[in-house]
């Protein structure tokens, strides 16, 4: 089982935490997945997607509320 993915996915969301908005977080996702994959010798494009997915929804998964709670 390939391990990046899930490398990216982590990646993005530990980064995308700190953020107030969904867009904020996309692009910090974005962002972290695209060095992850280019750190692990695969396709920037892909990292960064997955990355810009997992900022945009970490939120609505309960990862990063801080943004809601106001603190």
């Amino acid at each position: 089982m390939r391990k990046t993915p899930i490398l990216i996915l982590l990646s993005g969301l530990a980064l995308a935490g700190c953020m107030q908005t969904d867009g904020q977080r996309a692009l910090a996702g974005a962002g972290a997945g695209a060095l992850v994959a280019d750190a692990t010798d695969n396709n920037v494009v892909a990292g960064a997607a997955l990355g810009a997915l997992a900022g945009t929804y970490c939120d609505d998964a309960g990862v990063c509320t801080r943004s809601r709670r106001g603190y």
